[in-house]
């Protein structure tokens, strides 16, 4: 059977794909791969998300998707200015303006790991995994 190797992209629908950009570039740096008429696709270095216009769904509350990034303080600082409400909880979670849930995770706590010549080519090298993402890592034999 064939093994699942890692996420393409993910695609989040929105009513205006030049609204979600703007949305979007007030919290991360973005770079925008490429466009069409009715998607933008945003970089994240070997992957990128697909913003896709036309919402056909309710918001979701349950149903999310996890942002890594590189600094999660500096992320909830960006929300904050923006106005985004963060959600309840432990983690850091929003809801974008079209009902997208969305959870955000520090590269350093989690196992996911980037390649390090993509890291280098993000201007991430020194970015370092904590103890306890090394330890499950290790688990795994994924170190």
């Amino acid at each position: 059977m064939p093994r699942l190797v890692g996420i393409n992209h993910v695609a989040l629908e929105v009513e205006s794909v030049d609204d979600a950009h703007v949305f979007y570039s007030l919290i991360f740096d973005l770079e925008l791969r490429g466009r069409s008429s009715r998607m933008a696709f945003i970089d994240i270095g070997d992957q990128f998300i697909a913003l896709a216009e036309g919402r056909t769904q309710p918001p979701d509350r349950h149903r999310h998707f996890g942002l890594v990034v590189d600094d999660k303080e500096a992320t909830r600082k960006a929300l904050e200015a923006a106005g985004v409400e963060i959600q309840q909880g432990r983690g850091l979670d929003f809801i974008d303006p079209w009902g997208n849930h969305v959870q955000v995770v520090d590269y350093r706590d989690v196992q996911f790991s980037k390649a390090p010549q993509v890291l280098r080519g993000m201007g991430l090298e020194g970015l370092v995994k904590s103890d306890r993402a090394q330890t499950e890592l290790r688990e795994k034999g994924l170190s």
